[in-house]
């Protein structure tokens, strides 16, 4: 019997994440709870797996993530995020877990990756594996990250051009692009895109 952990601050999503992997047999679910407390949920119950969820760049579910590993060595943790962000891709690979598999997956492959990842197999979505390697934007080109990055530092149209030496109506051109590329809103949208994609790092 693998004992599991499940971590997720929507009551809805992990009651769901609990009933899935409560139909399997092998597998049992000795604690539910929210993500701050995801470790002490794990020190008291000495999981094999801990499944914590990552719902925004920001979240604690890294480190909780990094924090298991070095107090409860024998917990493995399986991050389940919707986050296509490549910092937190790369950083949760620089953390080791376990897996890192998006939410979007065949409800199958959670149970799966629960036993891989409990027999101390690494199970990693192969486009955030990717993703966690390129830190290029696929749909933009250099000129207009370099633009984007300036408007993101609160730079005016007038202010860009002078500092990359193009016309105002080009700077309008490459923001206008972004925005249309991205499928932004506006400006600020695009901005808002680009940096939790990891482009303007």
């Amino acid at each position: 019997m693998i004992r599991v952990v499940v971590a997720e601050d929507l009551h809805m999503i992990r009651g769901a994440l609990v009933a899935l992997l409560e139909l399997e047999q092998d597998l049992r679910v000795v604690a539910d709870v929210g993500c701050d407390d995801a470790m002490a949920a794990a020190l008291e119950h000495h999981p094999e797996v801990a499944v914590i969820a990552v719902g925004e760049p920001r979240s604690q579910g890294i480190s909780t993530a990094v924090r298991l590993k070095e107090e409860l060595p024998s917990c493995k943790t399986l991050i389940l995020t919707n986050l296509y962000h490549p910092a937190v891709a790369r950083e949760a690979l620089a953390a080791q877990v376990g897996g890192y598999l998006l939410k979007d997956a065949p409800p199958m492959e959670l149970a799966r990756a629960v036993r891989r990842v409990a027999a101390g197999q690494r199970v990693v979505d192969p486009h955030l594996a990717r993703v966690a390697r390129d830190r290029r934007c696929p749909a933009l080109t250099p000129r207009e990250i370099d633009v984007l990055r300036l408007a993101a530092d609160g730079a005016e149209i007038a202010e860009i051009a002078a500092r990359v030496h193009l016309s105002v109506g080009t700077i309008r051109n490459y923001l206008t692009s972004t925005v249309t590329k991205l499928n932004a809103r506006n400006r600020l949208d695009a901005v808002r895109i680009a940096r939790e994609a990891g482009w303007l790092i």
